[in-house]
């Protein structure tokens, strides 16, 4: 059979156009599914379908994002391997959520959705090949690094209409205990914590986005839940506002730091779990430092966090033997 059904999505040989177009819809998914770092079309699909619960304006966006950037990787001649397994696809779908979350959803923003897209397979490029000489994966920069220069370059252009979501650039200033967490904030801001790593705040969301990595890994979803939780009790601790502990702001970053360090890059043991729970409780505080240190700049955090702290403790792995690297990854 040219087409087959696998433990990880389809399986489709070469043949004439309609199963390369199979192939590229498997390639897309798989890319949606690498956001939480899960090479997995099934577990893409189920994300596409809770972004889709909350707004269907952002499952376009990140179904768009994610061919756009694909597409250009397979017009470049990017290994297609690389390609099949949707490490040049996930940038480009955070990227379009990212644009049509902060700026205005008009024309101009859709066509700007599309050249981000697409000029982030650039930047996977790039930075693939300045860290493959320490073995480190460039992870969600690409993303961070070209949405945040359509944010800042808001302020040059008269046409690129921000929202009230896109932070006003002002000094940082301190903030309050405010409002009292119950149970009901702990609940949503657990699934909301997951929600977040696409922009979505809803619980539905949050928990199709578990199912999905329950089905690609249950250590991934252990690891989720548990970086969610770590991420919502120091905040909590620390004095964090009650409505952003409920909207999942200090939960997805810790997250994705939870999922790489606890679920993919390392062997799964009692000084990995360790180390990955010392990263995750690391990313909150660097988050909220990372917020205030844009906010002159009226920029978001993004997955800025999520990049830096599991940098360091990839870089810093090298010299701690009791961690033992499950695969290397080229991206």
């Amino acid at each position: 059979m040219i087409v087959q059904f696998t433990s990880t999505g389809l399986s489709v040989e070469e043949g004439g156009w309609f199963h390369r177009l199979l192939g590229f819809f498997d390639s897309v998914l798989r890319g949606v599914g690498q956001v939480m770092l899960q090479n997995n079309s099934y577990t893409g699909l189920l994300f596409l379908l809770g972004i889709c619960c909350n707004s269907l304006l952002f499952g376009a966006a990140v179904a768009l994002g994610t061919a756009v950037s694909s597409a250009t990787a397979i017009l470049l001649g990017v290994d297609r391997r690389l390609v099949r397994a949707g490490m040049f696809g996930f940038n480009g779908g955070l990227i379009a959520i990212a644009l049509l979350f902060f700026l205005q959803p008009d024309a101009l923003t859709w066509i700007c959705v599309m050249f981000a897209a697409a000029c982030s397979t650039v930047v996977m490029a790039a930075l693939v090949s300045l860290l493959d000489v320490w073995k480190i994966p460039a992870l969600t920069a690409p993303f961070v690094f070209t949405s945040s220069c359509f944010f800042l370059a808001t302020a040059r252009f008269g046409r690129l209409q921000s929202t009230h979501l896109l932070p006003t650039a002002g000094l940082p200033h301190g903030t309050t205990v405010e409002g009292i967490v119950t149970a009901s904030t702990l609940t949503e801001g657990l699934f909301n914590g997951i929600a977040q790593v696409f922009f979505q705040e809803n619980l539905i969301s949050g928990v199709v986005f578990a199912a999905g990595l329950l089905i690609a890994s249950r250590v991934a979803c252990a690891a989720a839940l548990a970086g969610s939780l770590v991420a919502l009790l120091v905040a909590w601790g620390m004095g964090a506002a009650e409505p952003a502990i409920r909207a999942g702001a200090f939960g997805f970053n810790s997250v994705l730091v939870a999922i790489a360090l606890g679920g993919v890059f390392f062997a799964l043991n009692r000084v990995s779990i360790v180390y990955a729970l010392l990263a995750t409780i690391a990313t909150p505080f660097i988050f909220s430092a990372v917020s205030a240190g844009l906010e002159p700049l009226g920029v978001p955090a993004l997955t800025l966090p999520f990049v830096l702290v599991t940098w360091v403790f990839l870089f810093a792995s090298k010299l701690f033997p009791e961690l033992h690297a499950m695969q290397t990854w080229k991206t």
